[in-house]
């Protein structure tokens, strides 16, 4: 007895495997900072394919649950719906939980979303899962940009927010295109089941890479509604609302204007989709440099551009190079647009920072369905498919005007702080 305990005394014992501590914000390696980058602008890109891949798929969705298509339109509504009150009531109410945390049961929950809409059994409970999928939406990138601004080196927030806008704009470029074909190929849960896979990949990455934000502040829920009262932020959201409106007026109907108008084969619109998609990312890294020097100049800017191209797609809309170079010109615009508000909400935001930034998204989902329903009513009232372009330029117009009082105020403002 004696000898068999010494020989079990003698077996080493089993060696404990601990995981490496996460590091501090002020402690993270050189190495980290992009991975960390990398894992926030694939979240990004999954976000971005969901979003905009629901609209090629709503005829497969339509005939597999025996209902209309604008039966099945209503997931595209439910998406959105999740986004505009998720993004301001998870901000708001979750100021004092740390970033790293956030961001990554943010992520988790888009992976539940969508997860529950691959395996829906009925419609009713497709559409609570689109639900589900859209709340984290505009919380992930409200989070993720200031994540993005506090990691970034000087003089460099710009170009960082703008890495998080790349994914989504890369999603129109690849992740739709991917998820489209996967749909329209294997059935249209597989377009989906793609987007879980890539959410994981984004988890794992935040998982493993994200330091503990120690440097963003905590704030509370009746800070953060200051932002409410801030006439800047309000502003801001104002023009962003109704400016964006302006792109969605054409980009919802582009498919009927492209083949109706200008004769463009409809198996070739695709094309037409990534020309848009190159524009956007080519907009965000514009945008991102232009952030970093003069954010309203910026704006103002992107809103000409955009009123602009909005008038010429008008008159190009029947001569199919014409009217896809300009469109694709118009995204751009887009694309310096999003980077700036964003970066403008967290300059006139104050300690309200969270529920500033949550309302850049709420302003271009609110864009996106006022563009639809403007563009809509022109094509009601009798109009051809181009002159939704009129239509959205006079929203573009609208937005400039609705934006540059609040940039006179505020320089204003600075220079009677200055004195």
């Amino acid at each position: 007895m004696g000898s068999r305990t010494s020989r079990l005394t003698r077996i080493a014992p089993l060696p404990t495997v601990r995981r490496k501590p996460v590091p501090r914000q002020n402690e993270m390696g050189r190495r980290r900072r992009p991975i960390a980058m990398l894992a926030l602008a694939l979240g990004g890109f999954g976000i971005g394919t969901t979003e905009f891949v629901s609209m090629g798929l709503l005829n497969l969705i339509a005939a597999d649950y025996g209902i209309s298509e604008a039966e099945a339109g209503h997931i595209v509504t439910a998406y959105a719906l999740g986004v505009v009150v998720g993004a301001p009531v998870i901000t708001t109410l979750t100021g004092r939980v740390p970033r790293r945390r956030l961001i990554i049961v943010l992520m988790a929950a888009f992976i539940i979303g969508n997860l529950l809409t691959v395996f829906a059994p009925s419609y009713g409970l497709l559409l609570v899962s689109r639900l589900i999928a859209g709340l984290p939406h505009g919380a992930y990138f409200a989070i993720a940009n200031l994540i993005a601004a506090s990691m970034a080196e000087p003089g460099k927030r710009g170009q960082a927010v703008a890495r998080i806008s790349l994914g989504l704009a890369t999603a129109t470029v690849i992740g739709v295109p991917a998820a489209q074909w996967l749909g329209q190929t294997f059935g249209w849960n597989v377009a989906y089941g793609l987007v879980v896979v890539v959410g994981l990949l984004s988890f794992a990455g935040l998982w493993h890479s994200m330091p503990h934000m120690i440097l963003m502040p905590e704030t509370r829920p009746s800070t953060e509604l200051g932002a409410l009262v801030n006439p800047q932020v309000i502003l801001s959201l104002l023009a962003g609302a109704v400016g964006f409106g302006g792109m969605f007026c054409v980009y919802t109907y582009i498919s009927w204007t492209m083949t109706d108008r200008a004769g463009f084969p409809e198996n070739l619109m695709w094309f037409v989709l990534m020309v848009y998609g190159i524009g956007m990312v080519a907009g965000n890294w514009i945008g991102g440099k232009l952030a970093d020097r003069n954010v309203d100049g910026a704006v103002v800017g992107a809103f000409l551009t955009m009123i602009v191209m909005l008038v010429l797609f008008f008159v190009t809309s029947t001569v199919a190079p014409l009217a896809i170079l300009v469109f694709g010109l118009l995204s751009v615009g887009g694309g310096v647009l999003t980077v700036n508000m964003q970066t403008r909400f967290m300059d006139v935001a104050g300690d309200a920072q969270n529920l500033a930034a949550s309302m850049n998204q709420s302003a271009f989902n609110i864009a996106n369905g006022a563009g639809a329903a403007v563009g809509g009513a022109v094509i009601s009232a009798g109009y051809n498919y181009s002159y939704p372009a009129l239509a959205g330029s006079l929203l573009a117009v609208a937005g400039l005007a609705i934006f540059l009082p609040a940039m006179l105020l505020l320089r204003r403002n600075g220079r009677a702080n200055a004195e």
